[in-house]
């Protein structure tokens, strides 16, 4: 393990910091208004672009496929440079550029490759994922939306639930089950879906935080051609595996980034509010939960570099990636159950901090709950420590 920086990699940090210093005054706020998420996709796409001409466009895929080929480490620095920047995050294309768009440098054709993976990079194509369903989100292989086999072509038919970004995305990435007679991870096929194929039907969803980026997406016989599978026919689990060590190997580099920001402020914020003749921050039980969640923070950094230090050296992150996500959701729990208690009533109102800071804590008090569940849930991610770094028996 190697949680330092070459002069190399340090050279690299310093030629970002200079171009992000040029081109960001440039870019604009993104859209405020949350649920008009075409103004979304044409805010991210135009980062996108913007990130291409500079040769930062995927900067983590191979040269071959268009990307810089950058190493896992330049990759880290790169998260870390943008978000510190204040640059705009991948956002609407968040599932083409980290999760679809390598696992079809890994698994797809050249002939699939050579069609999708250059609009990606350039911000042309958004993709959104229909893996999980309402009866299919922590155990994702009980999946039931059918695929028929019809000649050329899957006829499609089922449900699928809290689909980013569904409502403009170009494509989909999607789970499908072709063999129900035998064990639920064998019959599981991985297909790629134009979003403007018949029988496709969005329903926005609108969160409590009022912004309207996940979806159901209902599906009624839709004709997917079969050269849009990837992989083999029912080898959709395995392929999914691929999908998954990507999105759990630097999903969350930018969020920590942002919540040690997040906890900075919190700590300011406490030495302004009162408790009668008192600041919050006079209060000892409070200064040691703010220094004992910096620590978290710091050692949930540490922990990062050291997994991405493995994928260096291994190519694949492993059970670290989620110690991480398991260690880094109860951090943040904690840390809004702190926020919640210094910014007492004020908590209450999603907006109204009596201009005690510019961050939103009330949002991310509520975002906080998400943890739990996104990018696979805390069972799981326990599961996956126990058996594979523990050495315990399967979960029945």
């Amino acid at each position: 393990m190697d949680l330092c920086y070459t002069e190399a990699e340090e050279a690299f940090r310093d030629e970002l910091r200079a171009w992000l210093h040029s081109v960001l005054p440039d870019v604009g706020p993104p859209p405020a208004d949350h649920t008009d998420l075409d103004a979304r996709r044409a805010y991210d796409t135009q980062w996108q672009r913007i990130l291409h001409e500079a040769g930062y466009a995927g900067i983590h895929w191979p040269f071959e496929f268009g990307g810089r080929g950058s190493t896992p480490t330049e990759h880290l620095i790169f998260l870390e440079e943008t978000e510190r920047a204040g640059a705009p995050y991948v956002g609407v294309n968040f599932v083409g550029q980290l999760h679809a768009g390598p696992t079809l440098i890994a698994e797809a054709t050249p002939e699939q490759q050579r069609t999708h993976l250059a609009p990606i990079l350039r911000g042309d194509h958004v993709w959104c994922q229909g893996f999980s369903e309402p009866g299919s989100g922590s155990d994702l292989a009980s999946l039931t939306t059918r695929a028929l086999d019809d000649g050329d072509h899957y006829v499609v038919t089922g449900q699928k639930i809290w689909t980013s970004f569904a409502q403009v995305a170009d494509y989909c990435e999607l789970l499908v089950r072709t063999d129900p007679d035998v064990p639920k991870h064998r019959g599981i096929t991985w297909l790629i879906m134009p979003m403007d194929l018949p029988g496709i039907e969005i329903r926005p969803i609108v969160t409590a935080l009022g912004t309207g980026e996940f979806a159901e997406m209902f599906l009624d016989e839709v004709r997917i051609p079969k050269v849009n599978r990837v992989g083999d026919h029912n080898d959709g689990w395995r392929v999914t595996m691929v999908t998954f060590a990507f999105e759990r190997g630097t999903a969350f580099i930018s969020e920590i980034i942002a919540s040690q920001r997040l906890l900075a402020d919190l700590a300011k914020i406490a030495q302004k509010v009162t408790r009668g003749a008192a600041r919050a921050a006079d209060d000892a039980e409070i200064r040691r939960r703010l220094g004992r969640l910096e620590a978290e923070l710091d050692a949930l950094w540490s922990l990062t570099k050291r997994n991405v230090s493995q994928a260096q050296r291994t190519g694949m992150v492993g059970p670290g990636g989620s110690v991480f996500k398991l260690a880094y959701a109860d951090t943040r729990k904690r840390m809004s159950d702190l926020a919640e208690q210094i910014l007492g009533r004020v908590g209450l109102a999603i907006g109204d901090t009596l201009d005690l800071s510019e961050l939103d804590h009330v949002g991310e008090r509520l975002y906080a709950l998400t943890l739990t569940i996104a990018a696979g849930t805390s069972e799981i991610q326990r599961n996956i420590v126990g058996e594979r770094l523990l050495g315990l028996p399967k979960d029945r």
